[in-house]
């Protein structure tokens, strides 16, 4: 009885001293407040026995979530004994359960080794109601550990670790793995670059059609980049790899990396160029993109001019359009500043390889382009795309594999005839793989192969003529110079 009097007389007091304290704030100059509250929390410390300590959701100037805070929040939605008054509700793709984590202004009571410990999870607004496009501006969330001073060193030394390694292990479990696109038309409600959908696609290596060795070197590749963690600190690179993959259109480039996403485990970014604003805005893109992701720049040859000039070409439509509009010419000119991006070759390679690029690790660049011969030598060369994949014409091997994926066929008589066929004519992937796709229900596997046999004939023939053609035109140029 004596003690609880006592704890009461002393809580009546410290309300007190905050009340006092809050008054000085008030109406005292602010030059007393910082040497004043030093001294004023050191004796508010000698009577309150508990540690507090705070994790912010942003760090670096509110450009990087921070890990500890995901961790945390995967922790505590692993914690079953914990049982928040109110819940927050997330749905994760292709199952039947919600993912549910602790709202936000709630406190549950945790523990640790027989240690007693308060989390809190709270929210700040700006007390200015301003709209802003930046994320400082928004409200801030964190969370807050509380426990007794005397478990500093369990807390400190183990409890820490327990989280993150925990916080991870959750990560994974629950992991959905998005498809990024670049935000150009940030609303002021979306604190993100970013914005995601589910990643659906099911590609995968297996059912890959490419030659079986050449598909080999690529996992091997990827699978020594994964592990290689240690590798990357011991010689002092940053985590990341660089892919370019060039070929003609239909070869497979974009089911490629699909199936890098899937057997990687990692999100995909679509990063759009020419939705970039200028160089500035690139690194901030480079900012918020996450660990274990694959950074896709596709047609990169026709994506932007990049070489510090902007794009003066215009589409008939945009003509049309400033000749029967009678427009303010600045107004005009201001707008079409908007549409034009100031992304430079000098920015993509600081994206690619400069100091930037080491602000996160496990990170694949890939480059999709039809023409390899048309991108500057300092942006493909190793170091930078570091492993160069040709994505050639369908051969028999890719074809084989087409056939199982398709019609469920390992041999058949007709192979021997298309093998020919395949070695003689440059076909895609994807003009093969619509030759054998059954056009209708009960369409049998005969069929299939044999409308593939007859488009490889019509495309050998069309060869040949084009062929003849150009040796036609070149004797008429040779006779009549």
């Amino acid at each position: 009885m004596a003690m609880m009097k006592l704890w009461t007389q002393i809580g009546s007091f410290m309300a007190t001293i905050m009340f006092i304290w809050a008054m000085f704030q008030q109406y005292f100059p602010y030059q007393l407040h910082r040497p004043i509250q030093r001294y004023f929390y050191k004796f508010l410390g000698s009577f309150y026995p508990y540690i507090t300590i705070n994790f912010p959701e942003y760090t670096g100037e509110l450009l990087c979530r921070s890990e500890a805070f995901t961790a945390i929040q995967n922790y505590l939605r692993s914690r079953t004994s914990i049982r928040p008054n109110r819940l927050r509700a997330e749905a994760v793709h292709d199952t039947k359960s919600l993912l549910l984590t602790m709202d936000d202004n709630q406190e549950v009571i945790d523990e640790f080794q027989g240690v007693t410990i308060w989390w809190t999870s709270c929210t700040t607004t700006p007390k200015t109601h301003t709209i802003s496009y930046h994320p400082s501006s928004d409200e801030k969330r964190f969370y807050n550990l509380t426990f007794h001073r005397r478990n500093r060193d369990i807390i400190l030394g183990s409890f820490i670790n327990h989280i993150m390694k925990q916080g991870k292990v959750v990560e994974i479990q629950n992991r959905k793995r998005k498809l990024y696109m670049n935000n150009s038309d940030k609303d002021w409600w979306h604190k993100s670059s970013w914005r995601h959908v589910p990643f659906e696609h099911r590609a995968n290596f297996r059912t890959l059609a490419m030659d079986p060795k050449k598909k080999q070197e690529i996992i091997n590749d990827l699978v020594k980049f994964k592990n290689g963690k240690e590798y990357y600190e011991k010689v002092g690179k940053a985590w990341k790899r660089g892919y370019l993959l060039y070929g003609p259109p239909g070869t497979g480039k974009s089911t490629m990396i699909a199936a890098m996403a899937n057997f990687m485990e990692y999100d995909v970014y679509d990063l759009e160029l020419t939705s970039v604003k200028d160089n500035t805005e690139l690194k901030k893109l480079l900012i918020e993109i996450s660990n274990k992701s694959i950074i896709v720049i596709e047609d990169i040859d026709c994506t932007l001019d990049l070489t510090g000039q902007r794009k003066k070409k215009k589409t008939e439509e945009e003509e049309e359009e400033e000749e029967e509009t009678e427009e303010d010419p600045v107004m005009m000119a201001k707008e079409k500043e908007k549409k034009q991006s100031k992304t430079t070759l000098s920015g993509l390679l600081n994206f690619i390889d400069g100091i930037w690029s080491a602000c996160g690790g496990e990170r694949l660049i890939i480059f999709t382009t039809n023409e390899k011969e048309k991108l500057d030598e300092a942006l493909i060369r190793r170091g930078r795309m570091d492993k160069h994949i040709e994505m050639s014409y369908c051969g028999f091997e890719a074809f084989t594999i087409l056939a199982m994926n398709y019609l469920d066929v390992e041999w058949d008589d007709s192979y021997d005839k298309i093998r020919g066929l395949l070695e003689e004519t440059k076909m895609t992937s994807a003009d093969v793989a619509e030759n054998l796709m059954p056009k209708y229900e009960g369409e049998k596997t005969e069929e299939c192969l044999k409308r593939l046999i007859e488009a490889l004939e019509s495309a050998k023939d069309e060869a040949e003529k084009k062929k003849k053609k150009k040796k036609k035109e070149k004797i008429v140029c040779q006779e009549n110079p």
